[in-house]
């Protein structure tokens, strides 16, 4: 059998004349970036953008809330002991779990705080003061029931690839409110959690700036007045007006090598990092110095106590921070992974962040910034009502709580709820894309507007799923 095919070539004036229209466009592409380029300065000479990529930006539409600041709880808080109240499964303890071992009640008693009477569990004495502030999401749920996995999501929404993290994208979309800080600031950093608060496509300005660092399981966040430091803040060799003479030499440098290539993301990112490097000398060490907060105020975080003072430290420079314009900052605890010795590790971990989240709390209030200041406590996943190594639960990604406070939602108010055991979500179900769609439109931030084209496509923190808790919004 013969098989004709019908083979097409050009012939040299046909060659010719597709090669000549592939160098008009290439001549084209590189004379209407040029273009865009000489535009782009022109606008920045007007006044019409900002050269300053962290300058503060206006929102997609009025905001709620003009910052975040969010306590993370690493290692799966157990909800069915803490905020998620389940007199069925304290009445069936010791029967026949669902899926292995025995159901274990928990052994703290709950009661109602607030007006809005909200359960909370007895071992948040503190914190049930400001049970009316509090908005309980009690249906959430997650994809991924190990730690790594889940904690990434919880911050990007993809527990797989890398992302930008939620406190990225939040400077991205609104700049931040002081130009000698960073606007997106994490205290306590665990060690290995770099994607977690990273840019990952985004220029690398939205990064989170880490203080202080944390052990495996514990948190160590300084001990004396002025401990808590940005490692090479300070240049031991040269004076400020010799770092300056070099710093305006580099620059001088990057920005030659930016007006040859017409675009670099990168380089302009660098820029503007050294600059804000530069500028941090001075603002960073002075507002981490906490000599000039009253005894009152220390006594409210909790400071000078042993139990209390590394995460009341971090909460009260939380709000020193947000105070004086960052956007976003994240607060880590750790140790919340209580697989066995929940009787004795589960208080000590509540103990060490009770009191200090209720003088956030009430700080932030007496200071008229709570309205606009969304407090966000959550870990990455809950725990399950089955009973694991005699005394002990294992992970749940099924169903859990979250809460946050402040920041244009409801408080004493009560959202979503998981079964009658506490196993999984199955009412206001709340996903991590909801969560997250739901802080950036507290922000002003439209999840599905709030986008950055990379490779192609145009990606967001959501994806292509969340949709918004308009119920817990006041």
């Amino acid at each position: 059998m013969t098989i004709e095919r019908n083979l097409f070539i050009p012939s040299r004036r046909q060659l010719l004349k597709t090669m000549s229209s592939g160098f008009g466009y290439l001549a084209f592409s590189g004379l209407a970036a040029k273009a865009a380029a000489t535009e782009r300065r022109q606008q920045e000479d007007s006044g019409q953008i900002s050269k300053n990529p962290l300058a503060p930006k206006a929102p997609h539409f009025p905001a709620k809330a003009k910052r975040v600041i969010f306590l993370c709880m690493r290692g799966g808080p157990s909800h069915m002991d803490t905020f998620d109240y389940k007199p069925q499964l304290m009445a069936d303890s010791g029967k026949r779990g669902k899926y292995r071992g025995s159901l274990l009640g928990s052994p703290w008693k709950f009661k109602q705080c607030g007006e809005g009477g909200l359960q909370i569990s007895e071992l948040f004495p503190h914190l049930a003061s400001q049970a009316d502030e509090l908005c309980l999401l009690r249906g959430m749920h997650t994809d991924q029931p190990i730690h790594p996995r889940a904690m990434t999501q919880l911050h990007t929404g993809n527990p797989q690839f890398v992302r930008p993290s939620l406190g990225a994208w939040t400077l991205y979309g609104l700049g931040t409110g002081n130009d000698s800080l960073p606007g997106f600031i994490s205290l306590n950093t665990p060690s290995g959690s770099g994607q977690n608060i990273g840019s990952a496509f985004l220029p690398a300005i939205y990064q989170g700036t880490t203080i202080g660092r944390s052990g495996r399981g514990g948190n160590r966040f300084g001990g004396s007045r002025n401990s808590q430091v940005v490692p090479d803040i300070k240049n031991a060799n040269l004076s400020k007006r010799q770092q300056r003479k070099q710093l305006d030499f580099i620059q001088e440098l990057n920005r030659e090598k930016l007006e040859r290539d017409q675009h670099q993301p990168g380089v302009e990112g660098i820029i503007e990092s050294y600059e804000l490097a530069f500028r941090m000398q001075d603002s960073m060490p002075e507002l981490m110095d906490l000599g000039d907060e009253t005894k009152d105020t220390l006594d409210l975080y909790g400071i000078g106590d042993d139990a209390t003072n590394n995460f009341g430290r971090q909460c009260l420079l939380a709000r020193r921070f947000a105070e004086a314009g960052v956007r976003f900052i994240e607060v880590s605890n750790g140790g919340w992974d209580h697989h066995s010795n929940l009787q004795t590790a589960l208080p000590n971990s509540c103990q060490q962040i009770d009191k200090p989240i209720a003088g956030l709390l009430a700080d932030l209030k007496r200071r008229g910034m709570l309205e606009e200041t969304l407090v966000v406590w959550s870990g990455e996943f809950g725990r399950t009502p089955d009973n694991q190594s005699g005394n002990g639960r294992d992970h749940n990604n099924k169903g859990f709580t979250s809460w946050m406070a402040g920041g244009g939602v409801k408080g004493g108010f009560s959202y979503g709820a998981t079964d009658e055991y506490g196993y999984e979500a199955v009412e206001g179900k709340c996903h991590i894309h909801d969560w997250h769609a739901t802080i950036l439109h507290l922000l002003g931030l439209d999840h599905e507007r709030l986008t950055y084209r990379y490779a192609g496509r145009d990606f967001r923190l959501t994806d292509v799923h969340g949709n918004i808790l308009r119920e817990i919004i006041a």
